[in-house]
């Protein structure tokens, strides 16, 4: 199957490439050489041991002096700790703002790769290769980058765009099926952003079709001032679900918690009828997602995680659906939110 090319355009005119399809890690070093400014001399390549995927000779070949700096599994490796080891690692080695970081992996290692590339020297170019269903329909595209706090995930970040994105499908036979469904969880999500029938289409294509519509997203807002928000449909509650659950609840697990929980708000609001919120159960379930909060997860913490969302500009805000289409909206009803959240129970 040939690649697809999709392209995601900036408020400042540039675009990037985001390649999609089987085998496309192979053009791994034709990409890094398209994109990259010609002074580019030492490539940083942050990935995780059992990730598997080595890619020295391919960038040596390329003429690239290439070092791989390996981080820990799962969300403990998105804290600032972390951000310092390697940003300290990148000076000892000798890299320089005329330098690039490639990220290789899932959401974690994008979301940490596309920071420290921020950072580091007030900003070097990063590429992703996204290697997990989460971080190929949504992490690796469109420049929202951070890392977690003990008190909230993704409260310490930037928006850092990406030189080029990469998303190899071949890679997402080897995952494991948790994670797969993980990135599920945020596939349900792009049905009620656009995608319709997403199920439909072979699976390079509907990765394609979530990064079209996210790209379409970013090119009106990139940097979250308004219609972005979309894009957290279903966060709010998966968000809190991870922090208050130390992260034994995978992201895309509870984006779908997160989807029936809002679609029950909406409904209560008078925004949606019953048949909408029953419309969100059936994509839900059809993915084999779970629907419930976890045993044991409080009213009381969850309220109060709502809080430190990183929406909260002034209240809780949640990303609704409604007449308009899904879009943000303050609640400052306690029980209304405490109220809903039997529906997940």
């Amino acid at each position: 199957m040939a690649l697809i090319t999709e392209h995601v355009p900036l408020a400042d005119g540039r675009s990037y490439p985001v390649l999609v399809g089987p085998g496309a890690i192979n053009e791994l070093s034709a990409v890094v050489r398209t994109v990259l400014p010609s002074g580019v001399k030492r490539l940083a390549v942050i990935t995780q041991e059992a990730i598997g995927i080595d890619v020295s000779s391919m960038l040596a070949d390329a003429g690239f002096e290439c070092r791989v700096f390996p981080v820990e599994q799962g969300e403990p490796a998105k804290r600032l700790e972390i951000v310092g080891d390697l940003t300290r690692a990148f000076a000892r080695w000798g890299m320089t703002r005329a330098d690039a970081v490639i990220a290789i992996g899932g959401g974690v290692v994008t979301d940490l790769g596309g920071f420290v590339a921020s950072v580091y020297h007030r900003g070097i170019p990063v590429i992703h290769v996204s290697t997990t269903l989460l971080g190929q329909i949504d992490a690796s595209i469109g420049g929202k980058c951070g890392v977690n706090l003990p008190e909230g995930k993704n409260l310490v970040g930037s928006f850092w765009q990406p030189s080029a994105v990469i998303c190899d499908t071949d890679t997402l036979a080897t995952m494991p099926e948790r994670e797969y469904r993980s990135g599920l969880g945020e596939l349900a999500k792009y049905h009620f952003l656009g995608g319709g029938e997403l199920d439909a289409l072979p699976l390079p294509e509907r990765v394609a079709a979530c990064v079209r519509i996210k790209a379409d997203v970013v090119a009106a807002d990139e940097r979250e001032g308004g219609r972005r928000a979309i894009l957290n449909y279903g966060h709010t509650l998966g968000h809190a679900l991870e922090s208050i659950g130390g992260y034994e609840i995978r992201h895309g697990e509870g984006v779908a918690i997160g989807l029936l929980y809002a679609a029950e708000l909406s409904h209560r609001l008078g925004r949606i009828d019953r048949a909408d919120v029953e419309e969100h159960w059936r994509v839900v379930e059809a993915y084999q997602l779970p629907t419930s909060i976890p045993a044991g997860t409080s009213d009381g913490d969850i309220i109060a995680a709502f809080g430190r969302d990183k929406k909260a500009l002034d209240g809780i805000t949640f990303v609704l659906d409604g007449p308009n289409g899904v879009e943000p909206v303050r609640i400052d009803d306690v029980a209304l939110l405490t109220g809903a959240l039997d529906a997940v129970r």
